[in-house]
């Protein structure tokens, strides 16, 4: 019979590491006296929680995690403000946004990151090697973004921002399957703290810190493309940290069933990588002829009375369910003709959908809808925050100030109350305060649509808003955990995060069109009314398809 697992607050020290070195170093200056009397009171499971967050593995994954945050902010957020000031309009700007759904579809080449080795860069391991790639393309990202001025040359742009979110979803990809073979399972929760901090930490510096050297560098002549080049060259080089600690952490051990993953050719890998490189040029492909016939839906829907807003979505929509089904039809048709294996599929895809099926049956339908929405309020609103915060008269050192820095801080302390509270009255009900408070807190950027300029409104709005984000956040976390089988985790886990974030940033390219027509108080508490349907799906879930064990 299988022994029960240790429970996760009974942490089994590794004596190696930082965390050893740590405690030989405070015996060596006469502080174990001193450590023992303040951690004598704690319960003996408590003091080993604490004396691990010494441990070298959870050291690293604050580094790694700086480097997993530091791209976010440079394609979803500090560009906007970038282009914003180049002049690009609020339309164009909230739709190159987009650029960030390769976070929602890294789902479709994470099995290829998990399996197929890498030539020359394999010397380093798999995890590594995957990782040295992926920073590596963040930082030719970020320096092709910087040689580019979007008010003439907006393609190469748009172009630089797709790089830098493709290389950064795919690092999260690996960073997730790196934290999970790094470390045994009771030290999980210490390794994901401290990457959430580190990932904090690292769009503090790619938000309220390239704000500031944009500010910094300003001449006060009005706009200036080269002090933007600055800043992404610079990010850059800081990004520079991550790839340092990828070539000095250790290779983790494989857990077999990766290993046991690992039983096709190299050739059979690169036919399926083959596949998936074609279906996205079928796409983009579809999705660029798609765009005049998109525009005359649009007219058409609005001559016939429909709102702009609405018109525009609803074509929009339409224009990219048809790319999406040209790649599908592709792919179809490429693994008909043998170019891939339909086994591979299976095992790939297949596999752990009906893993996740099997367990939920027709609710699953139900856990798929919650999760595809309950972002839905926060996230739709996001793309355009910066460009309200600019148009509402805010200097880039006041957007730096109080969005990054001040927002920084109540998203930790969101975190932090947000795990407390699911220890209180559970994920579900955890869940379910956290959808109401992000639905309020867009309430707030309706208020201070009313009082531009006002700082006092500024700091309420973004405090609220990251604290009830926090606290969201820290749940729905714990609850996509919960639902992810351990025989498929990173596959599972990365289809999850991405369809939470799918429907949000869809929504999120129209929002400067609907801001253009309706105005933004109009947006903002039509963006909180987005999470009212949230709190029906949380109830049901709740109530019929809570996370099973696995």
């Amino acid at each position: 019979m299988t022994p029960a697992p240790r429970p996760p607050w009974r942490l089994k020290l590794a004596p190696q590491g930082s965390g050893g070195a740590l405690r030989r170093l405070a015996r060596t200056c006469g502080l174990a006296a001193v450590g023992r009397l303040l951690l004598a009171p704690l319960p003996a499971g408590w003091r080993e929680a604490v004396i691990a967050i010494g441990d070298s593995r959870v050291a690293r994954m604050g580094f790694l995690g700086f480097s997993a945050g530091l791209p976010l902010l440079l394609v979803f957020s500090t560009l906007s403000v970038w282009l914003r000031e180049a002049g690009i309009d609020r339309a164009t700007v909230t739709m190159l946004s987009w650029a960030a759904l390769a976070y929602s579809f890294k789902f479709v080449w994470a099995p290829l990151v998990d399996r197929l080795p890498l030539p020359v860069l394999g010397r380093l391991g798999r995890r590594r090697s995957w990782l040295a790639f992926a920073q590596g393309l963040v930082c030719l990202g970020l320096v092709w973004t910087a040689a580019f001025d979007p008010a003439v040359a907006l393609p190469m742009t748009a172009l630089g921002a797709v790089i830098i979110a493709f290389a950064a979803a795919t690092q999260d990809v690996v960073i997730d399957a790196y934290r999970i073979e790094a470390a045994e399972p009771a030290l999980q929760s210490l390794m994901s703290a401290s990457y959430i901090a580190g990932y904090r930490v690292g769009m503090l510096v790619s938000g309220a810190g390239s704000l500031w050297l944009a500010a910094l560098l300003d001449p006060g002549t009005g706009y200036d493309p080269a002090v933007w080049a600055t800043v992404y060259r610079t990010m850059a080089a800081v990004m520079a940290l991550g790839l340092i600690t990828t070539l000095v952490i250790p290779e983790p051990e494989r857990a077999p069933q990766t290993a046991e993953a690992d039983d096709r050719s190299t050739a059979d890998q690169l036919r399926f990588v083959g596949v998936i490189v074609l279906a996205a040029a079928a796409f983009l492909g579809g999705f660029v002829a798609l765009d005049a016939p998109a525009r005359g839906i649009a007219q058409g829907l609005h001559a016939a009375g429909t709102g702009e807003p609405l018109a525009q979505a609803l074509a929009g929509a339409l224009r990219l369910i048809g790319a999406l089904a040209g790649a599908g039809v592709a792919a179809s048709a490429l693994i008909a003709l043998g170019l891939a294996s339909r086994e591979h599929l299976r095992r790939t895809y297949i596999a752990p959908i009906a893993d996740f099926f099997g367990r939920y049956g027709r609710l699953a339908l139900l856990v798929l809808a919650l999760i595809g929405s309950y972002r839905v309020a926060d996230v739709a609103m996001g793309a355009i925050a910066n460009v309200f915060y600019v148009d509402m008269g805010f200097t880039k050192e006041q957007i730096a100030t109080y969005t990054k820095f001040w927002g920084l801080w109540a998203t930790l302390l969101g975190g932090f109350l947000g795990g407390i509270v699911a220890l209180r009255v559970g994920v579900m009900g955890a869940l379910f305060i956290g959808a109401v408070l992000a639905a309020l807190s867009n309430l707030l950027f309706a208020a201070l649509a009313g009082h531009p300029g006002e700082t006092l409104w500024l700091m309420i709005a973004i405090v609220g808003d990251n604290l009830s984000a926090g606290m969201a956040s820290a749940a729905f976390v714990a609850y996509l955990s919960a639902l992810t089988s351990v025989r498929f985790t990173a596959m599972q886990y990365a289809l999850f995060s991405s369809l939470m974030t799918l429907l949000p940033k869809v929504l999120a390219g129209y929002g400067g069109s609907v801001v253009d027509t309706v105005g933004y108080a109009s947006f903002f508490i039509g963006t909180a009314a987005l999470g009212l349907p949230v709190l029906v799906l949380v109830a049901l879930a709740a109530r019929f398809a809570p996370p099973k064990s696995h």
